[in-house]
């Protein structure tokens, strides 16, 4: 805070230079203890408000990168699903990108050396390897699989050589990554590519009410459980969570799988009545899977002592967590359809 300080002269004398030398006493800035005038009730409320409004400030413009990031995302798969191709592509790197992140945190936060660029590589390898399987890209069959046991095999013996003591943690997390990242993210091609008369035919609507129904329920339990959110969901995992969030967001996706049933007759229903129960039954299986998923990424992170699994996606953390919960909702989808 600047101090104005002023001095008067008497009256009776006229101010000359010679005068203005005369009073150097008046001259001097009085002391000022700073650190009283910090102190003071008054300052201290302004140096408050100022935290507040820029605390504010930061809040909103986090908002507003997570809310452009949000939008962006949604467009990017909305768009590509519709195109067998793009579908490939989209998701095939966003397979290598969750698996990359996957085990640069593992490798950061257990202090290992898994071969996060081969990983990486058979991930994505593997869902082109299922397209092409299901769809017939290049006709290759069953030996399309042939390039990705390959990399399987130098994982395995490329630690052989490798120095180092904890080759067994090296091996475990990088066939995790397979397991839980390419596995899941392949199996969308299982919702993409359905049986019909004539032979196998690309479909979008199953592929896109799956995330359609998880991006409601999270808005639905962001919603819900920041206004009306007490009683805590898994509170040694993630302790924002709660039931009341939970359940509101379940409640938007069945509302939103109502609305996929007005336009959706896919699941070969006898009646109408039956075909609403069915896709019902298919959001309450991606709300709850897709919650488990959430709260298995959680674990995993609270375990590796990080708060999102990259800094790529502002206010959203990185790809991992942005996919979390499609992980555990892709296959428990696939598992439903499959069986209905």
């Amino acid at each position: 805070m600047y101090v104005r300080n002023s001095f008067s002269i008497p009256a009776t004398e006229t101010l000359s230079f010679t005068n203005y030398l005369n009073y150097p006493s008046k001259m001097q800035t009085p002391e000022v203890n700073i650190q009283e005038k910090a102190e003071s009730p008054l300052d201290q409320g302004v140096l408050d408000q100022v935290e507040k409004e820029l605390e504010k400030t930061k809040a909103f413009g986090s908002i507003v990168a997570r809310t452009i990031t949000g939008v962006l995302y949604v467009v990017a798969i909305v768009l590509c699903i519709q195109h067998p191709m793009a579908f490939l592509i989209l998701f095939a790197a966003l397979t290598g990108l969750c698996t990359w992140e996957f085990c640069t945190i593992v490798n950061i936060g257990l202090r290992i050396n898994s071969n996060r660029f081969i990983t990486t590589i058979a991930a994505v390898y593997f869902f082109f390897a299922i397209f092409d399987f299901i769809a017939g890209l290049t006709g290759a069959g069953v030996g399309v699989f042939i390039p990705f046991v390959i990399t399987i095999m130098y994982l395995l013996i490329s630690e052989l050589y490798m120095k180092g003591f904890r080759k067994i943690e090296n091996w475990a997390f990088s066939f995790m990554a397979l397991l839980y990242i390419a596995l899941p993210m392949s199996m969308l091609n299982m919702l993409a590519f359905i049986g019909v008369e004539t032979g196998l035919a690309y479909v979008t609507v199953f592929t896109l009410s799956v995330f359609i129904f998880l991006w409601s329920s999270d808005t639905g339990a962001y919603v819900i459980g920041s206004k009306f959110g007490k009683h805590r969901l898994f509170p040694s995992i993630s302790p924002k969570k709660s039931w009341e969030g939970s359940v509101g967001g379940g409640v938007v996706a069945l509302i939103a799988s109502q609305i996929v049933a007005c336009f959706s007759h896919d699941l070969n229903a006898d009646s109408e009545l039956l075909n609403r129960l069915l896709w019902a039954g298919l959001a309450l299986v991606v709300v709850v899977f897709g919650t488990w998923g959430d709260l298995v990424e959680s674990r995993l992170k609270r375990k590796l002592g990080v708060k999102d699994s990259g800094n790529i996606l502002p206010g959203h953390g990185g790809w991992l967590d942005r996919l979390d919960s499609a992980l555990m909702a892709i296959p428990a989808a696939v598992i439903y359809l499959y069986l209905i």
